[in-house]
């Protein structure tokens, strides 16, 4: 054969070696970005929980290749998104009513975070940072208290130098998990709280200004002297605003913190058939003489029937464990604790309900 004819032969032949070569790089790219292209959960709900749950969109992409979409738009309208079906789920730190779960028609209530709820304030001139009792706490909310140098408040903070300013109240305008836990804490330390206004995620204030979700509550006491809120600790952290020590049943004055939160977490480790808890005001005795008062479980709402079942189901359950780089180690540094073994079994029993 002429030199220039094998020189053509060749040419094909690396040509088509070359073709085939890109045609199974391209099969084998097409289909690692199909095992790696994202699935898209779509989340509505709880400001309370909102931090913890912006520390988790990076890993759930890098580790569950799902894409997290998450609305802080509070409990109230969390629970409704679920409720419509216009998110995959609900967040909110109050368990569902029964009348929600029969609106809901069909869902699972998962608890899977724990905090606490700081009373913060802003006091100008304040020497120190401020002790409170829970009756005192009523009192102010109650609008029996207008003052932050009455003698109650001065009662217990002996020694330390506070003006006459006068209390600016603020609650959550919306329906708020964080009222929920707020107003139960209320509802166990003032018997004329309980019996007038209760407790909810939202109730009949008899003082104050409304704010929309956990970042207005904070945005007004930070803007305002004499102001005083409640929302998770984390903001009023990251917001530079002082949040007060709280007396519980022991006696003892604690702010929350990791260790006094995961005091308060001992307090029910068991959730009811509906996955409810309740941490408010834990007794004086043993484990809970260091525990924060205000502490609450944050839920996940979700439909047993869903079209994102598989991923639902992943994301859930990677949130809800304390092992290496999964949901509840992120938690910590933000003042999040890990839940308790008893209620993860229990979570563990409620995703393996859900289905397509």
């Amino acid at each position: 054969m002429p030199k220039n004819g094998m020189l053509i032969r060749s040419t094909l032949v690396l040509a088509a070696m070359a073709a085939v070569a890109v045609a199974a790089l391209t099969a084998a790219g097409a289909a690692s970005a199909r095992q790696t292209s994202n699935v898209t959960v779509n989340g509505a709900g709880s400001t309370f929980v909102a931090p913890l749950v912006a520390k988790w969109v990076a890993p759930v992409s890098s580790q569950l290749h799902i894409t997290l979409n998450y609305s802080a738009v509070g409990s109230g309208a969390g629970i409704l998104a679920i409720t419509n079906r216009t998110a995959d789920f609900g967040a909110s730190d109050a368990p569902l009513s029964p009348d929600q779960f029969t609106a809901c028609k069909g869902c699972v209530q998962i608890p899977w975070a724990l905090a606490g709820t700081a009373v913060d304030y802003r006091v100008d001139g304040a020497s120190k940072t401020l002790r409170l009792t829970g009756s005192v706490l009523a009192k102010i909310y109650l609008g029996q208290i207008t003052y932050w140098n009455d003698k109650a408040i001065k009662a217990v903070n002996s020694g330390v130098t506070i003006p006459h300013t006068k209390i600016a109240v603020f609650y959550r305008s919306d329906g708020s998990g964080t009222t929920y836990n707020f107003t139960d804490y209320l509802s166990a330390v003032s018997t004329q709280w309980k019996t007038n206004i209760g407790k909810g995620t939202a109730v009949n204030w008899p003082t104050g200004t409304g704010e929309a979700h956990s970042s207005g509550v904070i945005a007004a006491v930070k803007a305002t002297n004499g102001g005083i809120g409640y929302t998770d600790v984390e903001y009023a952290i990251a917001n530079h605003v002082s949040y007060a020590f709280l007396q519980n049943r022991a006696g003892r004055f604690v702010q929350p913190s990791r260790v006094s939160i995961l005091a308060a977490s001992k307090l029910d480790t068991t959730p009811n058939k509906s996955g409810a808890l309740s941490i408010v005001d834990p007794p004086a005795k043993g484990t809970f003489s260091g525990a924060y008062p205000i502490c609450t479980y944050t839920y996940v709402d979700v439909a047993i029937k869903s079209s994102n079942a598989v991923a639902l189901k992943k994301l859930i359950n990677w949130a809800i464990l304390d092992t290496a780089n999964k949901g509840q180690t992120y938690g910590p540094p933000i003042l999040f604790v890990p839940i308790p073994s008893g209620v993860v079994s229990f979570d563990q029993q409620q995703i393996a309900k859900i289905h397509t």
